[in-house]
């Protein structure tokens, strides 16, 4: 029987989403600013000809590591996801307490980036309308510009739009959702029509590179993707909310990423023939790449389909940072509801029933670090999730059917072990097959080390694992 998740007053989240809301929570997430501002990030760093193949690989990858998120949300379904799988696999008065509490603590770094990674992205198109806003305010600080107060701004009105019930909430989604097709629809018609204008599909000029070379541009590539893919899990976050979570949980994932999929190779395959040349491209700026899905709109129907474009890339960078923190908000209040994390945190709004100060707590970190820019904080988010959290997932998943294969598991992965060892392998290889990769393991584990000595530090006070004896759970 799956019980509702309670907070120490006995206020429970209610059992409202349905299949087709968590679909829609998951593509939200999935598609948001991200495709749009990394496609020509793929495209520099693969080449044309093997860019395609990133999306397909980071697919694959999304899909084995999908199911092992399915497993364990029909299993687990509460709210936090990761938090409630991890102190199950491996013990919530043992070594699940620790790993928990880590993943909670690396979370206070990484959501925020993913949340503040949208609003930045939204504000870079925004100054597509208004190129005064890349100006920088102060002279003595060159690397802080106007669109940094935008995108705060921007998360700040997302967390009051999310400061209600769940239904109103879904509502607003699908309004949202709408614009997120409309910009994706419109980005790949944009492409071909411009292709069929110019001469057909075909591929730009690309300098020969070695297959050291080309493979690491594939790795790092690939670890773009991987980014773009994420979401597909979010549905996993809100699992105290979902009807019938044995069902809708894996369908919600699969059906997620394998819609969002196709779209991806689609848009990379539209704009591939309004490239010049490969090398023409890897050379431009980072500001001249981000605009490149708007320019493929303007030269194929005009500056007006440019601009609407734009607007719609917009939109969609908004939906998706509702989304990510609608999904994010519920896991520092179920670690405080369970008593490892601050308790202020475990409190359900009276009358919306939602975890109202955690998601303005999260609100306003996120605020706060669309003050940093985007283009270091991709890579270091996507390591340090995948070391911190998937690795042990996806080794959790295994460890749980050798520990507890009696336990009931209304769905199981298929071809298991397969994917999970898919999803370990596919990890380490866009760990590692890219530049300067111990840079970011280094980042990652120093979260790891400072995270570890605080919890050792407050269960030593609290005389939790290790400093208490493991006690039997009845």
């Amino acid at each position: 029987m799956i019980f509702p998740a309670q907070n120490p007053s006995g206020e429970a989240l209610q059992r409202r989403i349905g299949l087709r809301p968590a679909v829609l929570f998951n593509m939200l997430e999935m598609i948001g600013v991200g495709p749009f501002i990394t496609l020509p990030l793929i495209i520099a760093a693969a080449g044309a000809r093997l860019s395609v193949w990133a999306w397909v690989l980071g697919g694959l990858m999304a899909v084995a590591d999908g199911l092992v998120w399915a497993e364990l949300g029909a299993m687990f379904p509460r709210a936090g996801g990761s938090y409630a799988f991890l102190r199950e696999i491996y013990g919530p008065e043992r070594a699940g307490n620790w790993l928990s509490f880590l993943f909670v603590w690396q979370l206070s770094f990484s959501a925020p980036l993913s949340i503040a990674s949208g609003c930045i992205g939204l504000a870079s198109f925004l100054a597509y309308f208004f190129p005064a806003l890349l100006g920088a305010p102060l002279h003595a600080l060159p690397a802080l510009h106007y669109t940094s107060f935008a995108a705060a701004a921007a998360c700040l009105l997302v967390t009051a739009l999310l400061y209600r019930n769940i239904s109103s909430i879904t509502r607003t989604a699908w309004v949202l959702f709408g614009g997120v097709m409309c910009a994706l629809i419109g980005a790949i018609a944009s492409g071909f029509t411009n292709a069929a204008a110019t001469g057909g599909w075909h591929l730009p000029t690309h300098p020969a590179a070695s297959g050291a070379l080309a493979l690491a541009g594939l790795g790092h590539a690939t670890l773009i993707a991987t980014y773009d893919y994420w979401g597909y899990y979010n549905i996993c976050f809100l699992g105290g909310e979902v009807r019938q979570p044995e069902r809708t949980i894996p369908r919600a994932i699969l059906i997620s990423v394998v819609a969002v999929a196709g779209f991806y190779i689609l848009l990379n395959l539209a704009a591939l023939p309004s490239l010049p040349s490969a090398a023409t491209h890897a050379a431009q700026s980072d500001s001249v790449r981000v605009q490149l899905v708007a320019d493929i709109a303007r030269s194929a129907f005009g500056r007006w389909a440019g601009y609407t474009i734009a607007a719609l890339i917009m939109w969609t960078a908004f939906s998706s940072v509702f989304s990510l923190l609608l999904g994010y908000s519920r896991v520092p209040y179920a670690a405080a509801r369970d008593g490892n994390y601050f308790h202020f945190l475990a409190a359900l709004h009276p009358r919306h029933g939602i975890p109202h100060r955690s998601l303005v707590a999260l609100g306003l970190v996120s605020a706060v670090f669309c003050f940093f820019s985007l283009a270091e904080v991709i890579t270091m988010l996507v390591i340090v999730r995948i070391l911190l959290q998937f690795f042990l997932q996806q080794f959790g998943v295994i460890l749980l059917r050798a520990r507890r294969p009696d336990l009931p598991r209304p769905f199981r992965i298929p071809l298991y072990p397969l994917p999970p060892l898919v999803a370990i392998a596919g990890f380490i290889f866009i760990l590692i097959e890219r530049p300067n990769a111990m840079l970011g393991i280094g980042g990652a584990a120093l979260i790891a080390v400072t995270g570890t000595a605080l919890y050792l530090f407050r269960a030593r006070r609290l005389k939790q694992w290790p400093f208490a004896p493991y006690r039997t759970r009845t």
